[in-house]
């Protein structure tokens, strides 16, 4: 039904890397399911979005799919109250309503897409759903792991460069030695390990990796029930060559080793005079 969470579900279904196709033309679907079918050694997580400007061919939906390509069939759908409340929240009309109210295009679309809602493998109620729960009940359904994976991007950078505009998370790790001042390492960056292992070792370096992980946690998991799927954590030094590149090494490698978490490591400003 329209007003019933499309958009939201396809946002959800591409965080979970399906290749989602938001209104594909109806004699379309007939081709496209016979391409994916062509190429059964290279599984695709395919997911078309159609509403009903599809007009009639919903009556043959089932017919224009290949019974060779295995597939589910979600039907959105809402109640009157609810779609009209959205309607107008939006301020758009319904594709149905012609010149006439909101609730006569949505009887109007009732009627049309009843058959396809009989047929449908899945309903899925959204009345009561707001964007983050619908997106969870998504998630449960279509998602490999029934979990939604964060993924957490760790950043080096240095404090006179500037703050990163993207971090949500910023620490400050110059209250440790600075290797810079050891003539050994200065040349060295946070990615050698006689440089890595001065940063780690320092004192309160292992103390301050230990809690904020112990931090970030009940963030990540907070993050997870609010469908936030990515987290940008900056970790700063002065010049972000030595102890911000070794401590988001660390950190990273610590976060990758918690369930549903995925996490990667770049370092702005590594390379710069």
């Amino acid at each position: 039904m329209s007003g019933a969470g499309r958009s939201s579900a396809a946002n959800a279904l591409e965080d979970h890397g399906w290749h989602v196709i938001d209104n594909l033309p109806p004699v379309l679907l007939a081709a496209l399911t016979e391409l994916v079918t062509k190429t059964p050694d290279e599984p695709q997580k395919l997911a078309v979005v159609m509403d009903i400007r599809g007009g009639d061919f919903f009556n043959d939906l089932r017919t224009n799919l290949s019974a060779d390509l295995p597939y589910r069939l979600l039907f959105l759908d809402a109640s009157d109250a609810a779609l009209v409340s959205r309607f107008e929240k939006e301020r758009r009309p319904h594709p149905l309503q012609a010149g006439g109210r909101t609730l006569e295009g949505i009887n109007a679309e009732r009627e049309a897409l009843r058959p396809i809602k009989s047929a449908a493998d899945i309903v899925l109620d959204t009345t009561e759903m707001n964007v983050h729960s619908l997106s969870t009940a998504i998630t449960e359904l279509f998602s490999s792991t029934g979990t939604i994976v964060i993924r957490v991007d760790v950043m080096s950078f240095g404090f006179k460069y500037g703050l990163p505009l993207d971090a949500d998370h910023v620490a400050d790790v110059r209250f440790l030695p600075n290797p810079h001042w050891v003539p050994a390492l200065q040349r060295l960056t946070g990615l050698e390990p006689q440089v890595r292992e001065y940063v780690i070792e320092a004192v309160g370096a292992k103390d301050f990796l230990d809690r904020y992980v112990q931090a970030l946690v009940p963030v990540i998991n907070g993050y997870r029930r609010e469908n936030k799927h990515f987290v940008n954590v900056a970790i700063g030094c002065t010049g972000g060559k030595h102890r911000s590149v070794a401590m988001a090494e660390a950190l990273s490698a610590r976060l990758a080793q918690f369930p549903n978490v995925t996490a990667a490591t770049h370092h702005r400003d590594l390379g710069r005079e």
